[in-house]
């Protein structure tokens, strides 16, 4: 993998956000759902489609604190526009787990 510079780190504008709503996606081509994230009041809510069904279903998801790049352009994902990228590592079979901060911290807070 190629270095970076710190100037290309901040350009990634990486926050904090909860998830206010959960629905399947089934017209994906891989399982995935729907997902509405709030990240306060300087950025709003944003949607993302996720392929997080493995360890997740859409009844736990609200609530869930999550990290997202927030400054990626809209992408289109079947006819869902997905407005951020929300963050996660595989696990031992490569499926997705998502990060997230281990406390309550302030919705819109940006990863430093």
């Amino acid at each position: 993998m190629s270095e970076i510079t710190f100037d290309d780190f901040l350009k990634v504008d990486i926050r904090v956000g909860r998830i206010v709503a959960a629905e399947p996606y089934p017209e994906a081509r891989k399982p995935a759902f729907k997902l509405r994230i709030d990240f306060g009041p300087e950025i709003g809510e944003k949607r993302s489609s996720a392929q997080i069904t493995r360890h997740y279903d859409v009844e736990t998801l609200p609530g869930r604190m999550v990290m997202a790049v927030v400054n990626f352009p809209p992408r289109q994902i079947g006819r869902f526009m997905s407005e951020v990228l929300v963050l996660g590592v595989p696990d031992a079979e490569g499926e997705v787990v998502l990060l997230c901060p281990d406390q309550d911290v302030p919705l819109g807070g940006r990863m430093h």
